[in-house]
Formats: structure tokens, C-alpha cells, sequence
């Protein structure tokens, strides 16, 4: 009888191309294929470790010359709404929550567009069309939902997240809104909400992707207490980021096959 080895995932790098969030500074990512039967196992183990979710990819980023790219999550039991947090809340009363499989729809494509074309014209996913945004949706081969925000009086689709279900919690893969109600704050609102399906379904994290210390895009993440970021191979809590420096150093990030040895992959025969 023959025996063969189980296959443990290839990791590859993306090419440099400009930092979305850092002027001047070149991206790079680590990244491998999310399939077969191990997948949920594989991204459960990875996500713990700064890996995020694309359709069939797990990747972290992984630049030559920084690593101010952190990924970051919310600490359900340590977490306390703020007035402001409180006032967001209130303010979206109305809308109620609807969790569907992850199927797209012309409806969601149509708020994802206005969404885009409003507050990331100049983005990468600008010129994402119709069959694309389905893949982003669909193309999934783990546990995931799409999760709907409905305006309770007109019955209308205000707000959509794709949001994975981990063996520790909620991971938000991406999120979007309804433009004209940017004075509701619904970005932060679906942080909330998910926090809160996170308490009602005894999970512990709520994974809301990376986190640039002084980005302008990302500030809005650390307003949540309990925010944590995972620095340095593990996860430390955060509770001031006004004092936390980004680490752009030329020698702050390890080679690549420093990295890949030091990730730590499930085993499929378990």
C-alpha cells in the first residue's frame, strides 16, 4: 500500500505596485490558494495569523521595506460602546438585519455602485462590473454570509457586508453603504451590529481587516475599545494608537522564507 503525504499550501508573493494607504511606498503580498477539503481549517488557522479572505486566497501583506500594514480585530469582551457609538446606534434603529447565503443580487450590485462611484472613484475595485462583484460574493469555499441592512420602512437595501464565519469569530471581508446616509455612520454601525451577533453567538473576535497607525482611511477602526492589532507575530491589544508608530524601517520586515516558515498550518488528516 502506497501512502502519500498530505500537500501543505504554496505561498507565493504579488509583484510591488503603489501603497493604497502610504505615499511614496510600494505593497507587496504573501498569499496562497484556499481550497479543497481544508479550506475552512486553512483560513480559520490563518486568519488568526494577519491573513485576510479574497474569493479563493488568503493574503497578508508582506512589503520589502515596511510593515505598517497591520491586520486588526475587535476583543467582543472587552469591548464598551462610546456616547458617540451609542448615538450611531440609535440613529439606525430602523434598519433590520437580514443574513442571506452568499448570493449577489442586482440590488446589492446597484448599492456596491453608488457606493464606489461616491466615496472610491479613483480605487482598485472602481472599475469592478457586474460579473466581478458577483465572484467577490459567491466565490467562496468556506462558511460565509452575506448580510443585508434593510430600512425597515421602505423595505430597501441600505447596507450589504460579506462577512465569514470563523471557528473564533466574525470576520468582515467588505462592507458598504448607501452614500447619501454617510451622516449615519453605517461603516461603524456594521462594526456594532456585528459585535453584536458576535455576543448573541458566544464568538469571542470580530476581525475587521488591516489597519494603517495615522491613515486617514483606516483611523475609524481604532475607535472601537477592545481593538487589537497583530504585531510581530502575535496579537497585542491597542489602547491608545495615537502613540503607536508605524514601522516603515527598511529591516523591519523578514524575508519571505523566514516568513512561510514561521506560519503555522492545520493539519488536514485531523
Amino acid at each position: 500500500m502506497r501512502h502519500s503525504l498530505p500537500l501543505a499550501p504554496q505561498f507565493y508573493v504579488t509583484a510591488p505596485q503603489p501603497c493604497p494607504y502610504l505615499d511614496g511606498r510600494m505593497e507587496r503580498k504573501l498569499f496562497t490558494a484556499l481550497q479543497g477539503d481544508g479550506a475552512q481549517k486553512l483560513n480559520d488557522a490563518l486568519s488568526k495569523q494577519g491573513f485576510r479572505r479574497s474569493q479563493n486566497v488568503l493574503y497578508r501583506p508582506s512589503c520589502s521595506d515596511c510593515a505598517a500594514c497591520m491586520s486588526a480585530r475587535i476583543d467582543v469582551s472587552r469591548f464598551s460602546p462610546t456616547r458617540s457609538q451609542k448615538r450611531t446606534l440609535k440613529k439606525n434603529a430602523r434598519f433590520v438585519r437580514r443574513a442571506t447565503s452568499p448570493w449577489a443580487t442586482e440590488e446589492q450590485y446597484d448599492l456596491f455602485r453608488r457606493y464606489l462611484d461616491t466615496r472610491h472613484a479613483d480605487g482598485g475595485m472602481a472599475d469592478m462590473d457586474v460579473f466581478e462583484f458577483a465572484a467577490m460574493i459567491e466565490e467562496t469555499p468556506i462558511r460565509s454570509r452575506v448580510i443585508e441592512y434593510l430600512d425597515e420602512e421602505s423595505n430597501e437595501l441600505r447596507a450589504t457586508c460579506l462577512t465569514d464565519m470563523l471557528d473564533d469569530g466574525l470576520s468582515m471581508v467588505y462592507s458598504f453603504y448607501d452614500p447619501k446616509l454617510h451622516r449615519n455612520s453605517l461603516g461603524t454601525w456594521m462594526i456594532l451590529d456585528h459585535i453584536q451577533i458576535a455576543q448573541e453567538t458566544g464568538l469571542p473576535y470580530v476581525y475587521l481587516g488591516y489597519w494603517v497607525p495615522n491613515s486617514e482611511k483606516m483611523g475609524y477602526k481604532a475607535q472601537f475599545s477592545g481593538f487589537e492589532i497583530y504585531h510581530r507575530g502575535e496579537w497585542q491589544a491597542l489602547d491608545d494608537p495615537a502613540n503607536f508608530e508605524a514601522d516603515t524601517h527598511p529591516l523591519s520586515t523578514d524575508p519571505i522564507a523566514e516568513q512561510v516558515a514561521n506560519i503555522s498550518i492545520p493539519d488536514s488528516r485531523n
